[in-house]
């Protein structure tokens, strides 16, 4: 009898966390991250859940005799907004998976 109760207050634990975790994962996804290009050239806008949702591009980075210098900032901005995305998703949903090999 002891040990049903046990695996029950695991089980309402183990949802309760999991119910945390979707409502942190949720407000994650409703925030927003600039990655950016040096000097700022260009930005690159993410909400939480990996989705671009702008991409500004200063006109001083536009030379028709250099395209790629402006695919080198674009992926630099995006770059760097991807890696904010993936750094507040560790240090927001990460507790949840430290100390499973995940």
């Amino acid at each position: 009898m002891m040990r049903g109760m046990n695996m029950q207050q695991m089980m309402k634990q183990a949802k309760a966390m999991q119910k945390k975790m979707m409502a942190e994962h949720e407000e994650l996804a409703k925030q927003e991250f600039v990655g950016k290009a040096p000097d700022d050239m260009v930005t690159a806008t993410f909400t939480g859940d990996n989705k671009l949702v702008d991409l500004k591009i200063n006109k001083e980075a536009v030379d028709p005799d250099d395209i790629d210098m402006l695919q080198d900032l674009v992926v630099a901005a995006i770059n760097d907004g991807m890696t904010k995305v993936n750094e507040a998703t560790q240090q927001t949903l990460g507790k949840y998976t430290r100390g499973m090999g995940i």
